[in-house]
This record gives C-alpha cells, sequence and structure tokens, in this order.
C-alpha cells in the first residue's frame, strides 16, 4: 500500500494509487507503472522519507532529485543498474538504502551527499568504490556487504566519522589502513580472502569495540592487536591461524572466536572452556616468556616482585608501557627502569589505585603519544605532566577530577581526551585553549553549562560527548558550531531539544539549535 505518514510516501510491494480513479500496482510491478505515478509525486518538494522498496524498477525518474528536502531515501529489493545524473542535489539526505539492486559502479558524484549518516550499498554487484568517498564528511555508517570488491580505496580509511564500516562477503585480499577512522566502532570484514593483518591495519583503531575477520586466509595475528584496548569481541574462526600472539591476552575480550582454525599452542580443551580461560592462558605465556625475552631483567632470588610483572614483550614489540590492572598504588621504580633504551609511544596504567600521576612519566615525554590512567583515584593532574608534548591522546576517566591545571594548554598535539566518570561541574576552560582537539569525551560528570562561542572558535572538534550531566539548557548558539559530527545530549535535565530532536541525529540537533538563535 501507499500512504502519507507525516511528510512520507510509501510504495512497496501491493501499492494502491488514487488519483481521481484507482490504480493498483502489486509486489514485483513494473518501472514504468511506478515512474509514472512518481513523477507527479516528485513536485511534492515538502517530502522527508520516501521509500520505494520490493518492486521492479529499473530506473529512477529524474524528477527524484528535485526533492531538496528529502531526508530518507529506501529504494532496496528493486533492480536498479545505476543511479541517475543530478542525484548530488539531493543535499539533505542523510539515510540512502540501494541495497539488492543491480549497481555495478557508484558515480563519484554521490559522494556530493554531504549531509549522508547512513549509506547501504550491499549486496549489489559493486567491484570498486570511488576514491571521492572519503569527501563523505559525516557519513557514519557504510554497509558494503556482499558485493564483488577486490580492494577498497586507501582513502576509505580518512574517514574521520566512520562508526560502523561492513565490508564482508567480498574478495578482498589486503584492508587499507584506518589512518583516520579514531572513532570507528565496528569493522566487519569476514568472508573475504585477506591473507595479512598487519601493524598499519591495527594501530589507529583504538575505539573498535567489535573487529569481524571470520572466514578469511590469515596465517597470524600481529602482536599489535593488543593495542586495539577498547575491543570487545573478536571473530578469527574459520582462517589459518596456526598460534596466537600472547599479547592478546591482555585486552579485556568478551568474546573470542577461533574456531576453524589449525591452531597448535592452545589444546582444544581451553578453546572448549571459552573466551576468558583463553586470555588468562595468552596472560600466563606472557609471563612464562617474558623473562627470556633479551631485554628483560634476568629473574633471580634477588628480583623484586612487581619486576617479574613487567611486560617486557610489549615494551620491545609494542612499544607499550603496561602497568594496569594491578590495583597498585604507586608504580614501581622497576617498571620505568625496564624501559631502558627502548622506544615509547603509548602508556597504560589504568584499574589502578593511583592518586596522583607517577613523576617519572616525564621521562618518556620525547617519545610517547598515548596515555591511560583510567581507572585510578585521581583527583588532580599535576603540571609536570604536561610536559608530554607529542600527547595526542589522553584517558583519565573514571577518576575523581573536578578540574585540569591551565598548563594542559601546552599540549599543542592533543586530539582526543576523555574525561567521562569524574566530577567535572562545567566543561574546563583550558580545554577552549587547544585548538588540536577532535574528540571531547566528558560524559557522566556533573557538567551544568558550555560556551558555544568558544566552542565555536574549535574548528578541528568533530566529536563532543555530553551524555549524563547537569544541562539544564543548551544554548542555541551551539547550533552554529557546524564542524561538530558527533553531539551526544542524552540524559541531561533540559527540556529542549526534545528526544524526538534526539534522535534525528547531529546535524538536525544543530539546525534546531540555530533555528532558535535571536534575530
Amino acid at each position: 500500500m501507499w500512504m502519507f505518514l507525516k511528510r512520507q510516501i510509501r510504495i512497496s510491494r501491493s501499492v494502491p494509487l488514487t488519483d481521481g480513479g484507482s490504480k493498483r500496482i502489486s509486489r514485483n510491478s513494473s518501472s514504468p507503472v511506478i515512474n509514472s505515478s512518481l513523477s507527479r509525486m516528485t513536485s511534492a518538494s515538502y517530502l522527508l522519507l520516501l521509500f520505494l522498496i520490493h518492486n521492479k524498477l529499473k530506473m529512477l525518474p529524474e524528477e527524484i532529485t528535485n526533492l531538496k528536502n528529502l531526508k530518507a531515501l529506501h529504494l532496496q529489493h528493486n533492480e536498479l543498474t545505476c543511479i541517475p545524473e543530478g542525484f548530488e542535489r539531493l543535499s539533505s539526505l542523510e539515510d540512502l538504502d540501494l541495497s539488492s539492486n543491480r549497481l555495478a559502479a557508484v558515480p563519484a558524484g554521490l559522494a556530493s551527499l554531504s549531509s549522508l549518516l547512513r549509506l547501504n550499498l550491499s549486496s549489489n554487484q559493486l567491484k570498486s568504490l570511488p576514491t571521492e568517498i572519503s569527501k563523505m564528511k559525516r557519513l557514519k555508517h557504510l554497509d558494503c556487504n556482499s558485493n564483488l570488491l577486490e580492494t577498497v580505496p586507501p582513502e576509505l580509511g580518512l574517514m574521520e566519522s566512520l562508526e560502523l564500516l561492513y565490508l564482508r562477503r567480498n574478495k578482498l585480499r589486503a584492508l587499507p589502513e584506518f589512518l583516520s577512522c579514531r572513532i570507528l566502532k565496528e569493522l566487519h570484514v569476514g568472508e573475504n580472502q585477506i591473507e595479512t593483518l598487519q601493524a598499519e591495519h591495527l594501530q589507529q583503531l583504538t575505539a573498535v569495540l567489535v573487529l569481524d575477520l571470520r572466514d578469511n586466509k590469515l596465517k597470524s595475528v600481529p602482536e599489535e592487536i593488543a593495542l586495539l584496548q577498547s575491543l570487545e569481541r573478536l571473530d578469527l574462526s574459520n582462517n589459518d591461524i596456526s598460534s596466537l600472539p600472547c599479547s592478546l591476552g591482555t585486552l579485556h575480550l568478551k568474546f573470542l572466536a577461533l574456531e576453524g582454525n589449525p591452531l597448535r599452542t592452545i589444546r582444544r580443551e581451553i578453546i572448549a572452556k571459552g573466551t576468558q580461560e583463553v586470555l588468562k592462558h595468552l596472560r600466563s605465556k606472557v609471563k612464562d616468556d617474558g623473562p627470556n625475552q633479551s631485554n628483560s631483567v634476568p629473574e633471580t632470588a634477588m628480583t623484586l616482585p612487581s619486576e617479574s610483572r613487567v611486560n617486557i614483550h610489549a615494551i620491545v614489540t609494542l612499544k607499550l608501557l603496561d602497568y594496569s590492572d594491578k590495583q597498585a598504588t604507586v608504580i614501581p621504580d622497576d617498571v620505568f627502569d625496564a624501559v631502558k633504551s627502548n622506544i615509547i609511544t603509548s602508556v597504560n596504567f589504568s584499574k589502578n589505585c593511583l592518586s596522583e600521576i607517577p613523576a617519572r612519566v616525564v621521562e618518556l615525554k620525547e617519545m610517547v603519544s598515548e596515555v591511560s590512567l583510567s581507572f585510578n583515584k585521581l583527583a588532580f593532574i599535576s603540571q609536570e605532566f604536561c610536559v608530554l608534548q607529542k600527547l595526542t591522546f589522553l584517558d583519565i576517566r573514571n577518576n575523581l577530577l573536578s578540574s585540569l591545571p591551565e598548563e594542559v594548554a601546552s599540549l599543542a598535539k592533543l586530539q582526543t581526551i576523555n574525561l567521562s566518570f569524574n566530577r567535572f561541574k562545567v566543561l574546563p576552560e583550558v580545554l577552549y585553549q587547544i585548538p588540536s582537539l577532535e574528540t571531547i569525551l566528558i560524559s557522566n560528570n556533573q557538567v551544568g553549562s558550555v560556551d558555544p562561542q568558544k566552542m565555536q572558535l574549535m574548528e578541528k572538534l568533530s566529536t563532543l560527548d555530553l551524555q549524563n550531566n547537569d544541562l539544564l539548557h543548551i544554548p542555541p548558539e551551539l547550533g552554529n558550531c557546524v564542524h561538530l559530527r558527533t553531539l551526544l545530549l542524552d540524559g541531561n535535565p533540559f527540556r529542549v531539544p526534545r528526544a524526538a530532536i534526539l534522535m534525528k541525529g547531529t546535524a538536525a540537533v544543530l539546525e534546531y539549535l540555530r533555528d532558535r538563535i535571536p534575530a
């Protein structure tokens, strides 16, 4: 049936159209019948949602490109072989579903849909994607499952706003380097022909929660898998993996799938016991193998307990100084001494009981770019810490912080800061003075206000998470922060914007706020 549902048109399966008399379009109807009706309907400039699913459309009328206010267009389960010229004129489009058609190519002009948040191209006949796809600066969800892709353009790895990427059931032999996908949460590349997984494929995916690599031809997993500290689900089933890196045991996985691999280093009974037993086994191997590393401290009767727990393997191979999840009140000197002449780029002292930042961290100021001090008892950040001039990522969530020192402004390369689950009552003033910031996560605090004028000057800021705070009022001027691609406001006590606006996404919220700015 077709019906108007508050600026919506749905034509799906059985479609009666009334135009003076009555025309009935059955499921699997041909293009001419639908096109003649569509040509009349496309004059409806107010139209926001249009669904034309489960028909036999082979082409679309050019008039559809005149729907400049259209937000969602669903064309799945048709017989489309091409996308009409002028599609880029749908400048308001946020949701486009072209799945289950017969598309062999995606025109470069499609990348001009600058408002697009979700693009579904699954179940087509695509052999490539246009390099221009990286121009979709707001795209969060890209689905290219079930195509004929043999490669994806390197530019795909430059899409900073991407959160969900689906590339399953293609013919991929390799992955791009995800150089800018810092907020990517799910990567699905199962059922391909990928033979190698290298460090450069992983090192920037610090936010990934789900990594699906099942049914490929992987023979090994790199030690750098340990860099994915946010990872919760890892599917490696049905590959050619004979051994796993011990560093995998340092991850806090909730699900690990290994079946269908010729694993020789882990007994079947351990795998059968599930994820946590496998991780425990791998962690034990790290401890067993650690003293045999060439750069390790020899374990003797005089070796301190803390010294024997230093992960030398992580230092040498991953450039990671890891002393996490120890419930320690101080970081032993042995941990820093173990660094020796090795290069360290990441420090992880999370899940301890630290009340202050270890003073010896400053010894790493010329090297370290990522620091995690989350889940501790920090009530202040020392001024000395701010000499880490190369710092790009700082995770200090789940502490007791209520302020940041002015010296934080000297962290001129800082891109991401996580302040969630602390005691901040305002967004720290010093953050407005760091123009390099791209992501501010400050959810679950007591923040009661933000300064939209100062935030508007932070031109690189693309993600701002203010969920679960005490915001009674959202200043309309925040709508002028057009550089924001992700603005999260749920869980605050303000009355407007209402939940229905928030559900529409960042662009809708910003537009709503701009409309409320006094003339």
